[in-house]
């Protein structure tokens, strides 16, 4: 059995392992700096996919369970590495929190005579942030000369700003006036953020009614039901 292990262990290594970048003579590789492995299951990713090889092979046993334990661990490996880290989750909900406000911004400047990338720039000077820092590239590529439709459709894979991207996308392909659109975008945007506030609100007063319930049930029958039975009980010579 540890000769399977072994085994195990060595052939999931070896799949898990990066593969080598083949370099052409006279290129320079850049290196990005990613930081540290965000929460604990990309910390514990090789372990847990290991954990999982061999969980496979014990429960499993015998030569199937031999063959199902490495595709196990890859698939272990694959769903930890789909799992969105914890400080791009706040960035994104952080983005997607701004956008009302950076989307009002825009539209004043873009009805003030702006260009798109000037507009884009002076917003994000005005209101810093995560929204704002996603808009930037966008203004650079608009400067350099992009195509304003392929640069609006790029913000559209962006979870936050795919609604500001849709619309402007939209308007550049109908021909719309791009300041009424953003306009007719920050209403929008500002009443779905006001509706989420408010089903937020009431939903923390439904979450807060079931353990009031809770704690005012025993007070309820204590007081309430009990000397109720009790007096009929007493009555009733029972």
């Amino acid at each position: 059995m540890s000769m399977w292990l072994a085994a195990i262990a060595l052939g999931l290594a070896a799949a898990l392992l990066p593969a080598p970048t083949a370099l052409l003579p006279g290129t320079v590789t850049a290196v990005v700096d990613r930081g540290d492995p965000d929460g604990w299951m990309m910390r514990w990713r090789p372990l847990l996919a290991l954990l999982a090889a061999v969980a496979v092979y014990v429960f499993v046993g015998g030569t199937v369970g031999a063959v199902l334990a490495a595709p196990a661990g890859v698939v272990c490996w694959l769903v930890i590495g789909r799992v969105e880290p914890v400080e791009a989750r706040r960035e994104r909900e952080a983005a997607k929190a701004e956008l009302p406000a950076l989307v009002r911004l825009l539209s004043a400047a873009l009805s003030s005579g702006a260009a798109p990338a000037e507009a884009l720039v002076a917003v994000a000077a005005a209101l810093p942030g995560p929204a704002a820092a996603r808009l930037l590239p966008a203004a650079s590529r608009l400067r350099l000369g992009a195509d304003p439709e392929k640069t609006w459709r790029t913000l559209v894979d962006d979870p936050a700003l795919a609604p500001l991207g849709r619309a402007l996308a939209r308007a550049q392909a109908t021909g719309a006036p791009v300041a009424t659109t953003v306009e007719r975008l920050a209403d929008d945007l500002t009443r779905n953020a006001r509706a989420e506030v408010e089903d937020r609100a009431r939903a923390v007063g439904v979450k807060a009614a079931v353990p009031l319930g809770i704690c005012l049930l025993p007070a309820f029958l204590l007081l309430g039901v009990v000397p109720v039975v009790g007096g009929l009980l007493s009555n009733l010579g029972i």
